[in-house]
């Protein structure tokens, strides 16, 4: 495993994404096997685990708490807050500097921790973010030692930007992969400048860029696959990076044929880690061979200069204008 800087410490190039953990929107992953990821992720190396207070609305975040009390190693956790639905700190009050401040203490509750690490705003609204009040109240929480560093999960290039003229920004959570490579030539370079850190989500655009999905491919009726594919509960982007199912199959059988061999999944990590701007990147997993098949993608070989040029121009000429939701 390689690590790369995040701010003053060195985290794991290849992270762990937890939103499957949460059980809820990718179907069930009991706590056993949840607890076997998660010391799998470790054992190979890994040190920075990324999940959310809406990722089975605390589930996620008490496993990784139950977790942490059985491991030695130094782990750094990030969580997200603002996408709660649950009375007075739910959608769209969540904002508020108290209400924020209750988010943080529950999730420092559920993972056992006296501060966090990285505490990153959740996809909230644009005008949220352009306000810029919610970034005071993470200075605040900052100051008051709830939080030791902060950050935001965007959805646009533009929200990104936005994010990028706050001072005390740690880190900005981009979804970036073969299907979304423009956001390279929009972000990369300003965040390289302000010092702050890339943490790549959906880096297998929910499963697509493995290479295993064919047309046929159903998903259980609580999986975000099946009822957000077109968009119809959250943005469309957030899963399968807001390409149509089968439109995206086909892609996936194209890039699969310009890569060095059959590991699509690790090659399209390896294509992420690739640039050096990012910091680290995210995959989810639903079981241990999963974190197994991620974690290679740090030791293979950098892609060559011809692979990343065909891949940019199959990008330009057939994906890009195929992204769906706002991006």
């Amino acid at each position: 495993m390689e690590y790369r800087n995040f701010q003053d410490v060195k985290i794991a190039e290849v992270g762990l994404g937890t939103w499957q953990l949460g059980s809820a929107d990718w179907g069930n992953v009991n706590e056993d096997d949840a607890i076997k990821i998660l010391k799998a992720y470790v054992e190979t190396g890994g040190n920075f685990i990324d999940t959310a207070d809406v990722y089975g609305m605390g589930v996620s975040e008490r496993i990784i708490g139950k977790f942490l009390k059985t491991t030695t190693e130094k782990i750094y956790v990030a969580t997200k807050l603002g996408r709660r639905g649950d009375g007075e700190n739910g959608w769209p009050q969540n904002f508020g500097y108290d209400a924020m401040k209750k988010q943080v203490e529950d999730s420092l509750e559920h993972l056992g921790l006296s501060r966090l690490f990285l505490e990153q705003l959740h996809c909230i609204p644009t005008e949220e973010m352009r306000a810029g009040k919610v970034f005071d109240n993470l200075r605040k929480l900052q100051q008051e030692g709830l939080i030791e560093h902060f950050g935001a999960s965007v959805e646009t290039s533009e929200e990104a930007l936005l994010c990028l003229e706050q001072d005390g920004l740690a880190s900005l959570q981009l979804i970036f992969n073969l299907f979304r490579q423009h956001v390279a030539d929009e972000v990369f370079a300003k965040a390289k400048e302000k010092n702050v850190a890339i943490i790549v989500r959906v880096p297998l655009a929910s499963g697509l860029l493995s290479g295993k999905f064919e047309e046929k491919t159903s998903f259980p009726e609580s999986d975000h696959r099946n009822f957000n594919a077109n968009g119809e509960s959250f943005n469309a982007g957030e899963t399968f990076s807001g390409i149509e199912f089968k439109e995206g199959v086909r892609l996936a059988n194209k890039i699969k044929g310009m890569l060095p061999d059959s590991r699509m999944p690790q090659w399209a990590i390896r294509w992420i880690l690739d640039h050096p701007e990012v910091t680290t990147v995210i995959p989810g997993a639903s079981r241990v061979t999963q974190v197994y098949a991620n974690m290679e993608a740090s030791d293979l070989r950098a892609l060559s200069p011809d692979v990343h040029q065909s891949l940019r121009k199959l990008y330009d000429d057939e994906i890009h204008d195929q992204i769906r939701g706002h991006y």
